[in-house]
């Protein structure tokens, strides 16, 4: 008998995939798609059920349909998503503590794969050429996305002590990019002229959509617990992205890109936050051999392909000049009138 499998968040277009890729695999007999909204995007044969992993919906669910495998994509990287920081990490710490502990009373239950982020491992000077799974960041993220993936994982810990009889997997993403993944950096990188950190080239690693979309086809349909990073063979430097994107890059003093950051953010222009800046600065990348001896993680795309494959899908719907060019004036004006600049984050 095949698995069973419930997918979260699957109202954005990563967990609608995932949802779709599963339904689709001999391993797995029937997905249940759960989000607060319908999905717009294709499901394939996943049958949707409106839920907040925040109620006791969810643990119905798990009872009721036989829940074997849980797939966790509802952990949000952006804030724009939800309309700010607040739901932001409501959804992604309230969420995933609840969704736990239904987890945690789901007789039926054997495996849990949940995503989560390189963003763990912080950005700092003195990092590590690669991070491998076992190594802790040298400056661990204080705020937004990162900060809740390491509470998200920490609640994960938890759950895998109380529950041995679980196999809990944890997918440490880098920054997926593609054709039709939206995601941070797709929005970075289609602005006309980029926001660089005067002074700095930072390494970058990314992940193809479809291959990040396998890694978790992979740990759902195989037993295999641990901690994964996930990414791209190779790494772009930033200035090296910048060129391919055919972007103008912008220098800022590094005590300004806080405020220019800002500025985007309130701009919708991108969604420039502290985390990206310090990752703009000194670059991150991961090692991924344990992914490829225990996962069986074979990405089909280098970081470099993978960043060729978002550029020939988008590189005609980059922002308009002139919007970009009055954020940036804004910007600066309000820098100067204030007499000070905020500091990255």
């Amino acid at each position: 008998m095949g698995r069973v499998v419930l997918v979260t968040g699957v109202g954005r277009y990563l967990g609608a995939r995932a949802a779709q890729l599963l339904s689709a695999d001999p391993e797995v007999d029937r997905v249940i798609a759960v989000d607060l909204v319908p999905s717009p995007f294709p499901l394939g044969g996943a049958e949707f059920v409106r839920a907040d992993i925040r109620s006791p919906v969810i643990a119905k669910i798990l009872s009721r349909d036989d829940i074997d495998t849980v797939v966790h994509m509802n952990v949000l990287a952006t804030p724009t998503a939800v309309g700010g920081r607040a739901p932001q990490k409501e959804i992604n710490v309230i969420g995933t503590m609840q969704l736990l502990a239904a987890c945690q009373r789901a007789p039926a239950l054997r495996s849990l794969v949940v995503k989560s982020s390189s963003t763990v491992y912080g950005a700092s000077p003195k990092d590590a050429a690669l991070f491998t799974e076992d190594m802790a960041p040298r400056r661990a993220p204080r705020s937004g996305y990162g900060k809740d993936s390491v509470e998200v994982e920490g609640y994960v810990r938890g759950f895998a002590r109380r529950r041995p009889d679980v196999a809990v997997t944890t997918l440490r993403f880098v920054n997926f990019i593609g054709p039709r993944v939206r995601t941070p950096f797709t929005e970075y990188f289609t602005l006309p002229v980029v926001p660089t950190v005067l002074g700095f080239d930072a390494r970058l690693q990314f992940v193809h959509e479809d291959d990040g979309l396998e890694a978790v086809r992979l740990a759902s349909v195989n037993d295999r617990p641990g901690i994964y990073n996930i990414a791209g063979d190779g790494v772009l430097t930033l200035s090296q992205a910048t060129r391919r994107a055919a972007a103008v890059p912008a220098p800022v003093p590094s005590l300004g890109a806080g405020a220019v950051g800002a500025l985007l953010r309130r701009a919708r222009l991108a969604d420039f936050s502290p985390e990206q800046v310090r990752l703009l600065t000194y670059g991150r990348a991961v090692d991924t051999t344990r992914a490829r001896e225990q996962l069986g993680f074979r990405p089909v795309y280098t970081t470099e392909q993978a960043f060729e494959a978002f550029l020939a899908a988008r590189r005609p719907q980059v922002a308009p000049a002139h919007a970009w060019a009055a954020a940036m004036e804004r910007a600066l004006v309000g820098t100067i009138t204030r007499g000070r600049v905020d500091v990255a984050g």
